[in-house]
Order: C-alpha cells, then sequence, then structure tokens
C-alpha cells in the first residue's frame, strides 16, 4: 500500500492540468486528484480561446447584408443583440465545464473545489481544510490578466471581464498591442462598438512577422479602428469624480477634451472615463480595456518557502521535463510562461505522464509551433519571422498580396498576404505567414510541412487547388527579395 494518499496531484483544472489527470488515472491506471478553485476548464474554455472565437464568429456577421448584396442577395441588415448572443455563450461555456467535469470522473479522478497551495513536497493543504499527501505534484494553475501599475488602473477592465459585461459600451480604449488587444479590438469593432486602440510600440503584433504585422494594422483602421502606435496612457479619471472649476484636472479645458461617444453615468462600469495620452490627446471613453500583459498564477501557493524557483514574472522555473527544483513538483502550461497555448500545455501534460508514470522520459518540443492570431483578417504562423530568419542564416523571401476573389468581387479594399522564409542553404522552408480569412485553419496545414522539414521545392512540387487563396503558398515561383 503506498505510504500516499495518491499518485498524483494536480492543482489546477484547465485544459494542460485536466489532461494530465485523466490520462494519468485512465491509461496509466495512478491514483489521482485534482484541484480547481474556480471553473473547470480553465482560462481557454471559460474565459479565453472558446467564447473569443465565439465572439470572433459573431463580430464577422456585421458585413455579411452588405457582402451578399453584391452577390444579388436581398437581405435586411439587422442589430447584433448582445444579450441573447451572451445566454448562448455562457450556456456553451457551462455545458464545456460539464464536459470537462465528466471527462475527469470518467476516468475516475477525484476532484476537489478547492483552492490549494503546498505545504511541503508530498503534502497539499486545501481551502476546505482538508489535507491531502501525493508522492507527485503537477501544478497547471495558468495565468491571470494584469492591469498596469497606475494610479485608477481599476477604473479599466481585463479580458476576463469581457464576457460578463450586462451591455457593450458605445466607446471603448482598449490599451496594449498584443494578439489579445488586437483580437477584441477587431471584436468588439464588429460588433459596433468605436474602438480605439493605444499601444506603447512603434508597430502592433511584437515579435510576429513585420510585414504580417503591417498589413494588419492596416486592414485594422480601413475597418474603423482608431489605432495610435507610440501612444500610452498618462492619466485616467472617472468624470463624475473631477473637479468643476472648468478644467477636467488633466490639462485641458472641458471644451477642449474630445468625446467618443454619448457615454452617460449608466454606462458600462459607472460612467465615462477622461483619458490622458502620451500625445497630448484627451478624450472620453465609456470603457477602458487592458490588454497589456498576464502573470502566472503563482500566489501565495507555498512555492517560495518549498525551495520551487520562480522567474521574473512569477513563473514556475521548470527542466525540458516540467519538472522544478524540488523533485515531486511539477509544473505546465502558462504558470511555466513558456509558450502559453493551449495545445502546448496540453502536449506538456501528455509529455509529463510519459515521463513519469510509463518511465519514458520525453521532453516538450517547442519549435516549429503553429499559431493563429483571430484579428480580421485573421494571422496564421509557423517557424520564424522574416527578421529572426535573416539573423540566423541568408534567407530567400517568397511572399505576395492581393486582393481575394470573394472580397475584391465585392467592391471591397482587403487585402491578403501568403509569404514564405526559405533558407538559401538547405532550401528548407523556415517560416509561413498568411494574413486572410481563415488563415488558422490555413496555416494548420503548412505547419504539418514546416515541421516535417519541407523544402520550398516540395511546396513547389504540390499542385496547387484552384481557385483558393491558399493557392498562392505553392505557386510562388521566384523570391521577392533575399537577405
Amino acid at each position: 500500500m503506498s505510504e500516499f494518499d495518491y499518485d498524483l496531484f494536480v492543482i489546477g483544472g484547465g485544459s494542460g492540468g485536466v489532461r494530465a489527470a485523466r490520462v494519468a488515472a485512465g491509461e496509466a491506471g495512478a491514483k489521482v486528484a485534482l484541484a480547481e478553485e474556480d471553473r473547470y476548464g480553465g482560462t481557454c474554455v471559460i474565459r479565453g480561446c472558446v467564447p473569443k472565437k465565439l465572439m470572433v464568429f459573431a463580430s464577422g456577421y456585421a458585413g455579411v447584408t452588405e457582402e451578399a448584396a453584391s452577390f444579388g442577395w436581398n437581405i435586411e441588415p439587422g442589430a447584433f443583440d448582445w444579450p441573447a448572443f451572451q445566454q448562448r455563450l455562457h450556456a456553451e461555456l457551462d455545458r464545456l465545464e460539464g464536459v470537462y467535469r465528466k471527462l475527469l470522473a470518467g476516468s475516475g479522478v477525484t476532484a476537489y473545489d478547492a483552492r490549494a497551495r503546498l505545504r511541503d513536497p508530498h503534502t497539499v493543504e486545501l481551502s476546505t481544510g482538508e489535507t491531502v499527501t501525493a508522492k507527485h505534484i503537477l501544478i497547471a494553475t495558468g495565468g491571470r490578466p494584469v492591469r498596469p501599475d497606475m494610479p485608477n488602473a481599476h477604473l479599466g477592465i481585463v479580458s476576463d471581464d469581457i464576457f460578463d459585461l450586462e451591455k457593450l459600451p458605445e466607446t471603448i480604449l482598449i490599451v496594449g498591442g498584443g494578439y489579445i488587444a488586437c483580437e477584441f479590438a477587431c471584436i468588439l469593432n464588429g460588433l459596433g462598438v468605436k474602438v480605439t486602440q493605444y499601444y506603447r510600440g512603434a508597430q502592433i503584433l511584437r515579435g510576429f512577422d513585420e510585414e504580417a504585422r503591417g498589413l494588419i494594422a492596416e486592414s485594422m483602421c480601413e475597418n474603423g479602428i482608431d489605432l495610435h502606435t507610440g501612444t500610452n496612457i498618462v492619466e485616467m479619471h472617472r468624470v463624475a469624480d473631477l473637479g468643476e472649476n472648468g478644467s477636467d484636472g488633466m490639462g485641458a479645458p472641458v471644451e477642449d477634451v474630445q468625446f467618443g461617444g454619448a457615454a452617460t453615468t449608466d454606462t458600462p462600469g459607472g460612467g465615462p472615463i477622461r483619458v490622458k495620452a502620451t500625445n497630448g490627446a484627451v478624450n472620453d471613453f465609456d470603457m477602458v480595456l487592458f490588454a497589456t500583459g498576464r502573470r502566472p498564477n503563482t500566489d501565495d501557493m507555498g512555492l517560495g518557502e518549498l525551495g520551487v524557483a520562480l522567474g521574473r514574472n512569477g513563473q514556475i522555473e521548470v527542466d525540458e521535463y516540467s519538472q522544478t527544483g524540488v523533485p515531486s513538483i511539477f509544473a505546465i502550461g502558462d504558470v511555466t510562461d513558456r509558450v502559453n497555448l493551449t495545445p502546448v500545455a496540453i502536449r506538456e501534460g501528455m509529455a509529463f505522464v510519459e515521463t513519469v508514470f510509463h518511465g519514458n522520459p520525453t521532453p516538450v518540443d517547442h519549435a516549429l509551433i503553429p499559431s493563429a492570431v483571430f484579428t480580421q483578417p485573421e494571422f496564421g504562423t509557423v517557424g520564424l519571422s522574416e527578421e529572426a530568419a535573416r539573423e540566423q542564416e541568408p534567407v530567400e523571401i517568397y511572399c505576395t498580396s492581393f486582393r481575394p476573389m470573394q472580397t475584391a468581387f465585392a467592391g471591397k479594399p482587403d487585402r491578403v498576404l501568403m509569404k514564405l522564409v526559405v533558407s538559401r542553404q538547405t532550401r528548407k522552408v523556415l517560416g509561413c505567414h498568411i494574413v486572410a480569412p481563415a488563415a488558422g485553419e490555413m496555416i494548420q496545414m503548412a505547419g504539418i510541412a514546416v515541421k516535417m522539414g519541407a523544402t520550398k521545392e516540395d511546396f513547389d512540387r504540390t499542385v496547387a487547388v484552384h481557385p483558393t487563396m491558399a493557392e498562392e503558398i505553392v505557386t510562388m515561383r521566384k523570391p521577392t527579395r533575399t537577405a
């Protein structure tokens, strides 16, 4: 009989933790328990990928009636019903959470609806007052959005709050330039909100391919988003809290303030917010959304006391097998701040089970991971950007940008981008970047070829599917430039 209550105790009921728990229990026959203090499904299912993508779908219908008319359809335009959509959204999230709970129960995992912290390398204390022991402990607590360290930051919301709004604002300022900021800018713009976006950097989507970033920024502006790069908030106040001395309290007379919409005291969040920007502009917004970063959930878990090393952002430091410096404690997913994507957390969970319960040491391969940014248009990417590749070795760039058939026929200015980054020495495709509707679907398939080490000539030998946007990936014969 084991000296421990469980072979494995998982802290965190998101995608990575649930996968590791049920595979260890169901396939490896381990005695497993899992604790989750909030909702099962974690960030992805409850307040991230899934509800966000459903909102992407909803926002994509905004221009349907106009485009359909170009194809001969007479469809009357309508208005977006946020309460009706939100009701269906929450029903779907409830259903998915139920699925996660059933998967755990079906695998024989004991579930605790409680917060967990560590007392020692094998002991877990629960907020219910219970204490259990485990041979192995896996931390999969994910991360959370954070507000910037500035006065009145509490007036702004974060991405977690979007799905629970009672109603949509008329105007919103989104602060940030990463994929979360840009996705919600496009979503809310599509749903009829007047969107302004501030980003302190020179271009949105830092770290991605520059050519793709530029096209997405241009498209966002064309679609009505008021995007300001090189811009940040200096200060913000609730308008109702400002003095009545003829000034807004922020260096500008009240009559000079630019108002973003018909903001009233009953708008979401308690009334309009006045924001002064680094470019000198002073504007009022119904709502401010901070999408300026995330932080791993490692607070008050007893990790430091046990000698588990934490990084600068609070992330748990692990080796290639997801093991911490304390041999019995492992960590996967966003709490390690390696590659913060749901499929990566699931892969890390599977590798952990293979390593610990099947005796087959399996490091996680974090190279050449395809990903998508659900802006409008979408951005799919795998491998190196042009900028990163040319720092590594001489490369050839194959790139084309064009108006796709469907929207060109409807008279829209939309453009798409297809790009390959190719090693001049090995001819391998080092990176593939697609900006286009359904780019996420395309990059999944292209990712297989790039991961396998396909060369440009392998792409050239592939017959095009015509007429499609994606055919351009295999029909670009001559490089547009070398570097």
